[in-house]
């Protein structure tokens, strides 16, 4: 039996190696051809280029990390039931458990190795690939913090202040900006309701402005609507949207204990069990992309040609499923660790049942 379990987990190791080499040259192949163009028109090196490119592949491998999962187990127990070997060793009487515990042990060392490259490689090489595009190649620097519920940012000649549900919409509440002489007194300060960027200008609405006109006095002018000229426009703010995925696992939870409101907790605490539960996805893929295999072999005859393409339907629509449940939970409609279990709860539930019956 040692025997048995040696040779079915060397095959899921070197097929995982494949699919992983495979799936990912094709996504850093597509990606060089999507942002070469970037990096010639900064006037980056090549070598920066490759540098970009070799760091991407921990990222890349981590992504793809619950389909490889799934199709090296699928794929093993496929091949294995093509050169018809799972019905000669049914046949002498070892059960279906006993023959798929292999490729089970190989997707939990596999998602074991995710958890230690999430906690201390990524960090590292994501933080070093965000630098390069979006500091290096883009010229986004980082100009602002996020706090309480409130941005904050650094302009050219000012500061500004404001909150902004939708980052998609050039929509802002509670604006504020301020400017300083060079004494480090306030110069101008406009406040408003409502701010928006509209056709390459700025509409304030419900607001005030205060302007310096003299040594400790200031002229304070009351609108209902202003259109002013602003040293910067929506597409300056940059706030780095990546800052969780460049942290480490013990830093998300350590994190979530570090929120000053409500709405920044929720946030953190589902950022913390979405790595986690995105990271542990692969093994509850495998135990339903088995039984899918075994089903399409019985009714159809076929293992591989129908069981593949079954298992990256799977894939797309746990993806979709977990994608979906991490959007609720990010903005409080559900709980942040339900939203993290629940994907693994069906796909589990229901490849343990298929499983039972194949077993049967």
């Amino acid at each position: 039996m040692l025997l048995l379990n040696r040779y079915i987990l060397t095959q899921f190791i070197r097929i995982f190696c494949t699919v992983a080499v495979g799936f990912a040259a094709v996504y850093i192949l597509i990606d060089f051809f999507e942002k070469i163009d970037n990096f010639m028109k900064a006037g980056k090196p090549l070598s920066l280029v490759f540098q970009f490119f070799i760091l991407s592949i921990p990222f890349i491998i981590d992504q793809l990390g619950p389909v490889l999962i799934l199709l090296s187990g699928v794929i093993t127990i496929g091949l294995l039931n093509h050169h018809h070997e799972l019905t000669a060793l049914k046949a002498g009487g070892i059960p279906l458990r006993t023959i798929i515990k292999p490729a089970l042990i190989g997707g939990l060392l596999c998602t074991l190795l995710f958890l230690a490259m999430a906690q201390w490689l990524l960090p590292v090489t994501i933080s070093s690939t965000n630098t390069i595009w979006y500091e290096n190649v883009k010229g986004m620097v980082p100009l602002g913090i996020f706090r309480n519920g409130r941005y904050y940012y650094k302009g050219q000649d000012g500061f500004y202040s404001f909150t902004r549900p939708d980052p998609r919409q050039a929509l802002f509440f509670n604006f504020s900006y301020s400017s300083w002489t060079e004494q480090y007194n306030l110069d101008t300060l406009i406040s408003a309701e409502s701010a928006e960027w509209k056709d390459q200008e700025w509409i304030l609405q419900n607001g005030q402005t205060q302007v310096r006109s003299g040594e400790d006095s200031y002229q304070t002018t009351l609108f209902s609507e202003k259109k002013i000229a602003l040293p910067e426009t929506p597409d300056d703010f940059f706030v780095p949207k990546y800052e969780a995925s460049e942290l480490s696992i013990t830093a998300l939870y350590q994190r979530a204990y570090k929120q000053r409101t409500e709405a920044e907790t929720v946030k953190a605490w589902a950022d913390f069990y979405g790595r986690i539960s995105y990271t542990l996805l692969g093994l509850p893929l495998l135990l339903l992309g088995l039984p899918v295999l075994l089903i399409s072999y019985q009714k159809w005859g076929r293992d591989l040609s129908i069981a593949i393409p079954a298992s990256c339907g799977l894939a797309f629509v746990a993806w979709g499923l977990w994608g979906a449940l991490q959007s609720l939970a990010r903005a409080d409609y559900i709980n942040p660790l339900l939203a993290a279990v629940i994907v693994h709860l069906l796909f589990g539930s229901a490849g343990l049942f298929l499983l039972r019956r194949q077993n049967s």
